[in-house]
C-alpha cells in the first residue's frame, strides 16, 4: 500500500492560479503545475513541490505546449522526439523530471511509455478518458521508478484511475476551477489508501503480563468509534487496538490517541511494519477503520510510560496470535461484530478483528522466508 499523491494543475494567469494553489496548499496536495511566470509566486505562498515547464521549479515538466499535448508533430520515430531528448539531457544533469502525454491515440501511448522509462513522473490525459491506456501503461512501466499519474476531472474519473488494475495510478493531477471540488477530491485520494482484509479471531487467554513501558501514539487526526491501529507481537497477526473515542466514566474522550502497547510491538504504517519503540512526532501511521479501509495521519507524540500489561492470546484454525496492552478500561479491541470490547473484560471465546498474514516480515518488510515468531 502506497500513498496516493494528488497534484493540482494551475496553470494560467496567477489571478485564477493563486486560488488554486491555496487550496492545493489548505487541501494537502503534494504538488501544483503551474505557468512558469508563477513558480517563485507559489513559493511566496507556502512551502511546496512546483512542476513547471520552465522557471527553475522543483520538478520539470516535459510535454506541455509541445509534442507530448500534440501541440508539435510526434515523429513516427520516436527514437528522434525533442521532448525525449529533452528528458535524457535533464536526468543526466540530475533534475527531477514529469513527462506530460495527452493519449490522442496509440503512438502516444508508446510515446508516454517511452518517456515514463525516463522521467521520475509521467503525467497522461486523456481526451475520452479511457481505462485501457492507462493499463498498459501501468503494466508497462510496472517495473520502473516511474510514478503514474492520471488527469482527472472529477471524483469518478480519480476513482477509475486510482483502481485500474487492482494497483492504480500513483495519482491524480486535478483539473478542476472549482475550489470546493478540488479539497474534496484532494481529500477523498489522500485519506483513503487501501482496503485491508481484517479477520475475526478467538481469544483464548488473557492474562497478568506484570508492568512494563507502554506507548501512547497521539495523531494529528480524529477517530471515530470502529478505528484504530494495527497492533501484535508477531507481525503476522495484528489486532485493531480501538482509538480512545468514546467517553468513558473516568477520563474524556481523546479521539487523536491510540493506547498502542508494549514497546517491542509491531504496528503497521503502510506496507511495512514498525517497532512502537521506533515511532517520533512526524512520523506516518495508519489509521484503520473495522471495515477495512485505511488512510495516513501524521503522528503528533509518542508517550512512553511504565503501566501494568495484560496479555491477550487468540486463534484462528491454523495458527496462534497475541499482543500486550496495557491493563486499563480505556483500551479496547475492535470485535467481530464492530462494536467494542475494554480489554479489562475480555475474556475466552470473545471474537476481535485482526489483520493475518502468510508472509513473514524482515526489517518491516514481507518476505518469502520461514521465520517463527510466538
Amino acid at each position: 500500500m502506497s500513498d496516493k499523491l494528488v497534484w493540482i494543475d494551475a496553470q494560467g494567469s496567477w489571478k485564477g492560479a493563486k486560488e488554486k494553489v491555496t487550496g492545493a496548499l489548505e487541501s494537502g496536495a503534494k504538488a501544483v503545475l503551474v505557468s512558469p511566470e508563477n513558480v517563485e509566486r507559489v513559493r511566496e505562498l507556502g512551502k511546496m513541490t512546483v512542476a513547471a515547464v520552465d522557471g527553475n521549479p522543483d520538478i520539470r515538466v516535459i510535454g506541455i505546449g509541445s509534442e507530448g499535448d500534440g501541440t508539435l508533430f510526434l515523429p513516427q520515430d520516436l527514437t528522434s522526439s525533442e521532448d525525449l531528448a529533452l528528458a535524457k539531457a535533464l536526468k543526466a544533469q540530475g533534475a527531477t523530471t514529469a513527462a506530460y502525454v495527452r493519449l490522442a491515440g496509440k503512438e502516444y501511448e508508446q510515446f508516454a511509455a517511452k518517456m515514463g522509462k525516463v522521467c521520475d513522473y509521467l503525467i497522461i490525459e486523456g481526451e475520452d478518458w479511457k481505462v485501457i491506456p492507462l493499463e498498459n501503461l501501468i503494466a508497462e512501466l510496472g517495473g520502473t521508478a516511474a510514478k503514474i499519474l492520471a488527469k482527472a476531472r472529477d471524483i469518478d474519473e480519480a476513482s477509475v484511475a486510482l483502481q485500474t488494475l487492482e494497483k492504480g495510478a500513483d495519482g491524480i493531477l486535478v483539473d478542476v476551477d472549482d475550489l470546493v471540488k478540488i479539497r474534496e477530491i484532494a481529500r477523498v485520494v489522500s485519506t483513503k489508501q487501501a482496503e485491508l482484509s481484517l479477520t475475526p479471531v478467538t481469544i483464548t487467554a488473557v492474562r497478568d503480563a506484570g508492568t512494563g513501558d507502554r506507548v501512547c501514539i497521539d495523531t494529528c487526526s480524529l477517530m471515530t468509534p470502529g478505528e484504530g491501529m494495527l497492533i501484535g507481537n508477531q507481525s503476522s497477526g495484528l489486532f485493531l487496538v480501538q482509538s480512545e473515542a468514546e467517553d468513558s466514566p473516568y477520563v474524556a474522550s481523546r479521539p487523536f490517541r491510540v493506547n498502542a502497547g508494549a514497546v517491542h510491538e509491531y504496528v503497521l504504517v503502510g506496507e511495512k511494519t514498525r517497532y512502537l519503540s521506533e515511532l517520533a512526532s512526524g512520523d506516518l501511521a495508519l489509521i484503520v477503520t473495522k471495515g477495512g479501509e485505511a488512510r495516513r495521519a501524521t503522528i503528533g507524540r509518542v508517550k512512553i510510560e511504565r503501566r501494568p500489561l495484560l496479555y491477550i492470546e487468540a486463534e484462528t484454525d491454523d495458527r496462534k496470535i497475541s499482543t500486550i496492552l496495557q491493563n486499563a478500561e480505556t483500551i479496547k479491541l475492535v470485535a467481530a461484530d464492530g462494536s467494542s470490547i475494554p480489554v479489562t473484560a475480555l475474556k475466552p471465546g470473545d471474537r476481535v478483528l485482526a489483520k493475518l498474514e502468510k508472509e513473514a516480515r524482515h526489517f518491516g518488510m514481507k518476505i518469502d522466508e520461514t521465520i517463527i515468531e510466538k
